[in-house]
């Protein structure tokens, strides 16, 4: 897949960083039979809708976001598996990863991944961002947030907003978009001290098929009643 690392994202993995997607790939294959992590277990559909897709969300245009080439501060909401916080903890080695998931056997499973891979830039969170959200050691002190296939788009921006510096970046993963979507998304970042900085369009390499990403820049303090608790914003959004 050199080649296609290079045509996509202007940039190829060393040997190591190959090395240890395979490792992530065997890991997570195995681990699945028990934890059903993923129904993505074919070799190139683990590479183009996993590694491929985490690490494309980061290169927005074709360009890695300048911030990670630096020591930034990274949280990934709903980690599930591991991404996109793993490939983005194997390929910037200096950024510091928060790797959050609400479920405790997916990160315990995940710690046997950093372990593994030798992944000391990374590290887990257990807990519902709702929460995580409202405490000061997480507002308002990561430099990007990530988030991939969780809830609808003004959750995840009420989600990922709050755990944002200001001038900092949220990122959201998505497959559709819609002009409703659109709409709802304005209002939501606008109360969350955020606007709109880019929605993007592209297609996978292998399969074509159509992807999204929105980017959200922090230009202001989110409001101290968000995140809301623990549902409201899935339920009720904003």
């Amino acid at each position: 897949m050199v080649e296609l690392w290079k045509k996509t994202l202007n940039w190829q993995p060393t040997n190591q960083q190959q090395n240890q997607f395979q490792q992530l790939y065997q890991l997570i294959i195995e681990a699945n039979r028990n934890l059903n992590l993923t129904r993505i277990t074919e070799p190139e559909e683990f590479w183009e809708k996993h590694l491929w897709d985490s690490l494309r969300g980061t290169a927005p245009k074709q360009e890695f976001i300048p911030v990670l080439h630096e020591d930034a501060s990274v949280i990934d909401i709903g980690t599930g598996a591991g991404f996109p916080g793993v490939p983005i903890s194997i390929i910037f080695p200096n950024t510091q990863i928060t790797l959050l998931d609400s479920t405790r056997k997916k990160i315990n499973f995940i710690d046997t991944i950093l372990t593994n891979l030798s992944l000391n830039n990374a590290k887990t969170l257990v807990g519902r961002v709702e929460e995580i959200g409202q405490e000061n050691q997480h507002r308002q002190s990561y430099d990007l947030a990530v988030i991939r296939a969780v809830g609808n788009v003004s959750a995840c921006a009420e989600y990922s907003l709050p755990l944002v510096k200001k001038g900092g970046l949220a990122v959201i993963y998505r497959g559709s978009w819609t002009e409703e979507e659109n709409q709802s998304l304005e209002s939501a970042v606008k109360q969350l001290g955020g606007r709109v900085e880019l929605i993007e369009e592209f297609t996978t390499p292998l399969t074509n098929s159509i992807r999204h990403c929105i980017y959200l820049r922090k230009v202001g303090n989110t409001p101290a009643n968000f995140p809301r608790a623990v549902g409201i914003p899935t339920h009720k959004p904003l």
